[in-house]
């Protein structure tokens, strides 16, 4: 057995470990984020973003409850731990804010807000892995969107101060900005997805965003997940809203090879799943162990399927069982741990460990939850239509 066979045989060998209560309030758990320990360390925390405005933080070892942040009246958006504070925790609101919350912290009130401009409601957002510059990305509205950046410096010495923005990408994306990720070693790259189904990479570094533009590669629909895969992390894919793949080799751009390595237009067609189905993707995960690209998908009725990526197509791996009654919206993979953290619209997180055993393997029963959120589909055009407008500042961030 090859060491890519043990682990695909790991992943499929996933139990559940630990189950959250579910509050008083059920809500749909829509994003999930593991807080990054130090070297010699484990994770502390786990937080969640849910449907009912507000971000709930537990404890990583026992799952009890410790914090509830809420963003009423705005929408949440994501949600993602600091990387060198493990208690620092930022998210998106569709109030036009990215806020930042301290654990350690009495207060239920963010310790700082990242404003935009007036007319951005924002839907995605990431911190890059120096912790120096947050980014959001914004809603269509009228024909504007925009990525926002700011200085994430200093975020825990200013306290309910709110910091400006450092400018904007306006010309890239001409639709929602539904997705995106800073690369996990390289601060100054960062991933973008959207609606109008174009997935751009660009350098920050760069003076201006033409010359930040690195490569725009095209999905031919809209866009709902976006990561980076591959030794050195070299590599991007996406998922789309049809449940669409597409995976590129940005290493070989100034190269003649193409940089498609795979192109699904409905996983839900090329994966054979034995006596169940697939109705959905959620997103993906890089094994840097395995040097592989895994899929997350699953069913109405709670089971999660893990996908292997491979030049030649999608295989199956595994399906977790017995652990969500209803469709899973959310994920974390542990790289600590080699562990799975679940959410979904039964309001129930889930932790699958190898060989992980739960003291109750009573299945919870399937709620019924009146989301807030609605996933977002939309006809969009497949190219980009360059364009003049009145933007705020756009140009270098630094």
């Amino acid at each position: 057995m090859t060491a890519v066979e043990k682990i695909e045989e790991q992943l499929a060998g996933l139990r559940i470990a630990k189950r959250s209560v579910l509050s008083e309030e059920p809500a749909y758990l829509l994003d999930i984020d593991v807080s990054k320990p130090a070297p010699s360390e484990s994770p502390r925390f786990v937080a969640v973003s849910c449907s009912n405005k507000s971000i709930r933080v537990y404890n990583r070892e026992t799952l009890n409850f410790l914090r509830e942040y809420s963003s009423r009246p705005g929408i949440l958006n994501g949600v993602r731990f600091a990387h060198a504070c493990d208690s620092v925790v930022f998210s998106a609101c569709s109030d036009g804010t990215v806020k930042c919350w301290d654990i350690r912290s009495a207060t239920q009130k963010a310790v700082q807000v990242f404003s935009g401009y007036p007319s951005n409601v924002f839907i995605s957002f990431d911190i890059n892995c120096s912790d120096l510059i947050i980014c959001a990305g914004t809603e269509k509205v009228e024909k504007d969107t925009f990525l926002v950046f700011w200085d994430a410096r200093g975020v825990t010495d200013c306290a309910s101060a709110t910091k400006e923005p450092l400018g904007v990408y306006s010309e890239s994306h001409n639709d929602d900005i539904t997705k995106i990720c800073f690369h996990p070693v390289e601060p100054n790259l960062v991933v973008s997805g959207s609606t109008d189904g174009l997935v751009n990479v660009f350098d920050i570094n760069k003076d201006n965003e033409d010359d930040a533009l690195i490569s725009t590669c095209n999905s031919d629909s809209s866009v709902s997940f976006t990561g980076w895969s591959g030794k050195g992390y070299k590599q991007v894919y996406c998922v789309t809203h049809d449940e669409g793949f597409c995976w590129w080799d940005i290493a070989r751009l100034d190269t003649e090879e193409p940089i498609t390595l795979l192109h699904v237009l409905d996983v839900r067609d090329a994966v054979c799943v034995e006596k169940d189905s697939l109705h959905y993707l959620v997103g993906g995960f890089y094994h840097e162990k395995a040097d592989k690209l895994f899929l997350v998908g699953g069913t109405s009725t709670g089971n999660v399927h893990l996908l292997s990526c491979g030049a030649d197509g999608l295989s199956l791996v595994g399906t977790l069982g017995g652990g969500h009654s209803a469709t899973v919206r959310s994920f974390c993979w542990g790289l600590t741990d080699e562990s799975l953290w679940t959410g979904g619209e039964d309001a129930q997180l889930l932790l699958w460990k190898p060989g992980g055993v739960e003291r109750s393997l009573a299945k919870k029963a399937s709620m019924k939850i009146a989301s807030s959120v609605q996933k977002r589909v939309r006809v969009h055009n497949s190219s980009l239509k360059s364009r003049k407008k009145s933007k705020p500042e756009s140009g270098a961030l630094y």
